[in-house]
């Protein structure tokens, strides 16, 4: 079916309505053809004229295989769709008071979140009246984009919505690595001056 819909976006052959037409490829030489040589052209490379950017002046055209054309277009659609990555928000959620083992705890999900390129939301809950401690539940989220400092970074500080204060943040991409590579190298660097 998605085959199909690739059939009606080019002009092949007899379709092409303009003049004179560039061509681009492989075997023949790129420059400007009258239409009627392009179509001779193209009958001699037993193939097909298709019109690959109609709105240049003149359009712009390839002698292929139509059907060899249309596969590699959907080849490179698949290739582009294989490369885009789907982003997840994972929600880690604190009360104002949290211990230190809960907050451990959290910290260790998120780090395993980030590591496997989600991003991480985290928010403090504020019920009732425990919003008069909005304060320990920023220097609170604040503690814990700083411990994830390493993995992530911050897209957003910590806001105040309704009842929610709420941090953002996002996995570093290649960062992490080199950060424990120089890491490594300092230590190195400091047992060879101890010695």
């Amino acid at each position: 079916m998605k085959n199909d819909s690739l059939k009606g976006q080019h002009r092949i052959n007899e379709q092409i309505r303009a003049k004179e037409v560039r061509i681009v490829g492989d075997e023949i030489e790129p420059k400007v053809y009258p239409i009627a040589q392009a179509l001779k052209l193209a009958e001699e490379h037993e193939a097909d004229l298709v019109e690959i950017s109609p709105n240049a002046i003149p359009p712009v055209c390839r002698i292929i295989d139509y059907s060899k054309f249309l596969y590699q277009l959907k080849k490179r659609q698949k290739e582009q769709k294989a490369k885009q990555v789907k982003v997840n928000v994972k929600e880690i959620r604190f009360g104002p008071q949290t211990d230190d083992h809960d907050y451990n705890f959290k910290l260790k999900h998120a780090k395993g979140f980030l590591e496997d390129g989600d991003k991480v939301k985290a928010y403090v809950f504020f019920k009732g009246r425990s919003i008069l401690f909005k304060e320990q539940g920023e220097v609170l989220l604040l503690r814990f984009a700083n411990d994830l400092e390493e993995y992530a970074k911050v897209d957003q500080m910590p806001i105040l919505e309704g009842k929610r204060m709420t941090i953002q943040l996002s996995p570093k991409k290649a960062a992490a690595p080199k950060k424990t590579v120089s890491k490594l190298e300092d230590t190195a660097a400091s047992v060879e001056t101890e010695e």
